[in-house]
């Protein structure tokens, strides 16, 4: 049987549903977030606002309480970047990026990593913050002072990508300080991670399961993990397989949502480094090559954009002034009536639910 093409449009709707950006659902958030292999939450904020955009009358404490019962955790995880995961999640999937977080340690010290005992770096690390956690200002003093010649700032990244940590949240408007505690994952959770040699099999699963269908270069781009294809082909038998128009191979599971290319999708507002933006090699199904570098600048900022029928359309901002608050829309190309129409409307709701404590509302579509 040939192996059936997926158009660029049929890719965009297969993620978007996946996503829960085709209609927003009525889930838990504690389920939204395991359905999409995790929320980037390289700021505190963001998090807040994807559920907003996926979930029916989602309210911010519902997050924040997930995260003061340990429920769920923020955490390097993917990439070596910060992700809200469940911490059934964190425990059962953080061992397998261990490798990518090991070459993540390399790649940035390189010569910097010679010489540093990582295991007597993460025993003392662990010992330090199971005392109290502490942010990585004071557990990179505190390794200074422990090894006097030793290169500080590599010291704690050596922690960082050995030592299973997560944050500890506060009672902030958004769930964490700008400067957040540490703590080890262990104790936070009061379980046990095995770091041993873990394939990421299942760690494959359920980045398809949000973000398929996609390529063997699309799962090492999310995870930041390499040499993913023995396990791709492993996982063949138990997986579907199509083209792309590029003839490049996808994968998919077999009974993942692949909605219709005439499929609507309406006009939704993402959060900086939203995980849509970032999951794929070949991001062409949500954002056209020339746009790119407008959300994605030099400076590793993936800035918040929106959609229009499901392809990233523009970026927004939002700016205080007198008490009022305004969200700024500017869209790559001048957009159709109804689309504008779409976005002021829902740009209103996002608005108020961002600054609730505003005394006006105003959408601006440059």
């Amino acid at each position: 049987m040939p192996t059936r093409t997926l158009t660029t449009r049929q890719l965009n709707r297969a993620t978007l549903a996946r996503q829960m950006l085709l209609a927003r659902e009525r889930v838990t958030p504690l389920r939204a977030i395991e359905r999409l292999a995790g929320l980037q939450a390289q700021l505190p904020r963001p998090p807040y606002v994807g559920l907003w955009s996926r979930l029916v009358d989602f309210r911010r404490a519902a997050l924040t309480r997930l995260l003061q019962r340990r429920k769920v955790v923020r955490a390097p995880m993917m990439r070596c970047t910060l992700h809200l995961v469940s911490a059934k999640d964190y425990v059962s999937l953080r061992p397998a990026i261990q490798p990518a977080l090991t070459r993540s340690m390399h790649s940035a010290l390189r010569k910097r990593a010679d010489g540093l005992d990582i295991e007597n770096l993460v025993a003392a690390a662990r010992e330090y913050l199971d005392r109290d956690p502490r942010t990585f200002v004071e557990l990179r003093a505190h390794l200074s002072g422990l090894h006097r010649k030793g290169d500080e700032r590599a010291m704690g990244y050596a922690v960082r990508t050995h030592l299973p940590l997560v944050q500890v949240p506060t009672d902030t408007v958004w769930g964490y300080p700008g400067t957040a505690d540490f703590a080890p994952a262990e104790s936070w959770l009061d379980t046990t991670l095995d770091l041993g040699d873990t394939p990421p099999h299942a760690l494959v699963r359920r980045y398809l399961a949000a973000f398929g269908p996609a390529s063997v270069g699309d799962a090492q781009t999310w995870s930041g993990l390499s040499a993913l294809r023995v396990v791709f082909d492993e996982l063949r038998p138990r997986l579907r397989t199509f083209r792309d128009e590029r003839g490049r191979e996808l994968f998919d599971l077999p009974k993942a949502p692949r909605p219709p290319a005439s499929a609507r999708a309406p006009a939704r507002f993402l959060p900086d480094f939203d995980n849509l933006v970032l999951a794929h090699d070949d991001r062409t199904r949500l954002v056209d090559d020339e746009h790119r570098s407008s959300i994605c600048l030099p400076n590793l900022r993936v800035l918040p954009t929106f959609l229009v029928e499901g392809r990233a359309a523009g970026t927004w901002k939002v700016e205080r002034a007198k008490g009022g608050a305004q969200l700024v829309v500017e869209p790559f190309e001048p957009l159709a009536r109804k689309a504008r129409t779409e976005l002021t409307e829902e740009g209103h709701a996002l608005l108020r639910f961002i600054e609730e404590g505003a005394k006006s509302f105003e959408v601006v579509l440059r």
